[in-house]
């Protein structure tokens, strides 16, 4: 008998799931049936809080008899279906022994706080393997779910509060983050930190280590420290950030940092997965012209003049007051919060708590004015597009058709012979052509 199911994401009553069988074979073959053969066959321990609604499956997407569970949202009900296609069923495949014994204890393991679970789980998510990408997004599912229960409790507010921090190479990113982390967690709060590394180009590690820069941090009980190498994605955020960032809130962090790379215009993909974009500068950096030319200014909703002691006191003031008034320039991103800029010195931790005080009182405006909640909402789909965007552009350089013409057409637009667009043109006629005719 088929156990309770997650509804949130395959939901009948979603209409982006009611799918022709022509196309649900489409996302078959780009990767969507690695949660669908294992989300279906949860075992009883894995059942979503009693906040979370449980249904069955729509027919289209699901094969086979299974139990129908009432929601316990009003006016939801959820039918039984029958004519399901038997082709879809041989991919519905269990969980074995070892994988749910292993899901259990990373569970159990990370909602009880433990840094090992929690290092354990990111780890899994970060995993290029096919089978342990699916165990992943089961345990996300169920994280998640977690998470929704804990903020029903909370009146409906994030019980976390996640921070980006961005700025040039220099800046003093992780000496920040250290001194702010070590401040925090000695006002009783828990803290994790996702630093996103630069990658080696041989062997696709982390070239810095930035763990190793925050001694004093990493020793602290209370504090998380997840170094990841950013592989070459643009922006230096990983695809699988978002991912960590759950997790991080699943263990009972309550403040999550999210360092970036510091690679400059690009850098703003963090922005799409934090509450509160930071973005700091080291004094000298240039006048406020230089300011606005950053494109990465305009998403930045507090900026920090770092390394603001001794000598580079004057020009951090200097540069205070042009950032100032670069930022008047600039179109608001929110109707509740204008754009502050302040001084700090990790050096002499001065100014670090009105950086923190500055944080404290962006989240209570946006979360008093919904924009916070409704910012949370937009980004989910803004990472689910980047995701879909990603596999099928693999989908795409690993179809058949597209192998087998790519070399040819590489070499007539080497030499000339064939310009980029039409080469791009042949190739995605390839591609549907094959993709159309398949069953």
């Amino acid at each position: 008998m088929k156990q309770p199911l997650i509804c949130n994401l395959w939901h009948p009553c979603n209409t982006s799931m009611q799918l022709m069988p022509h196309i649900y074979h489409k996302m078959r073959r780009l990767g969507f049936s690695l949660l669908l053969r294992h989300i279906s066959s949860l075992p009883s321990s894995f059942t979503a809080p009693s906040v979370t609604r449980t249904c069955c499956l729509h027919q289209r997407v699901l094969t086979g008899p299974h139990n129908c569970y009432q929601s316990t949202l009003p006016g939801h009900s959820c039918q039984p279906r029958r004519g399901v296609s038997t082709a879809i069923k041989q991919h519905i495949q269990d969980l074995s022994g070892p994988e749910q014994r292993l899901l259990d204890k990373l569970y159990e393991g990370l909602i009880g706080g433990q840094r090992a679970s929690l290092a354990e789980s990111i780890t899994l998510v970060e995993t290029q393997h096919p089978r342990k990408k699916e165990l992943a997004q089961v345990l996300l599912q169920r994280v998640l779910a977690y998470r929704r229960e804990q903020e029903s409790r909370n009146g409906g507010k994030p019980v976390a509060f996640r921070v980006g921090l961005s700025g040039p190479p220099g800046a003093g990113k992780s000496s920040f983050i250290e001194v702010v982390g070590k401040m925090l967690t000695g006002r009783g709060h828990k803290v994790s930190v996702l630093a996103v590394d630069p990658s080696s180009c041989t062997t696709g590690g982390s070239l810095m280590g930035d763990k190793t820069r925050m001694t004093e941090l990493s020793r602290d009980m209370s504090a998380f420290i997840r170094p990841s190498p950013a592989s070459g994605t643009l922006g230096g955020v990983t695809r699988t950030t978002n991912e960590a960032i759950v997790l991080c809130e699943g263990a009972g962090y309550d403040i999550v940092l999210v360092e970036t790379v510091g690679v400059g215009q690009s850098e703003f993909a963090v922005a799409d997965m934090v509450d509160m974009f930071v973005l700091l500068i080291p004094p000298a950096g240039g006048d406020e012209l230089q300011g606005i030319k950053r494109g990465i200014i305009e998403r930045a909703d507090l900026v920090v003049v770092t390394k603001s002691d001794g000598d580079l006191v004057v020009p951090a003031r200097r540069i205070q007051t042009e950032y100032t008034s670069a930022l008047k320039l600039l179109r608001r991103q929110s109707k509740s919060w204008n754009p502050k800029v302040v001084r700090a010195s990790s050096h002499t931790s001065e100014g670090i708590p009105e950086v923190w005080a500055k944080m404290e009182s962006y989240r209570d405006t946006m979360l008093a004015s919904g924009e916070l909640q409704g910012r949370r909402r937009a980004q989910q789909k803004v990472w689910m597009w980047s995701l879909i965007q990603e596999n099928v552009l693999a989908h795409f350089q690993n179809h058949p058709s597209v192998r087998e013409a790519l070399p040819h057409l590489e070499e007539r637009v080497t030499t000339g012979a064939t310009s980029p667009g039409l080469a791009a043109d042949l190739l995605l006629k390839a591609f549907s052509s094959s993709s159309s005719s398949s069953p």
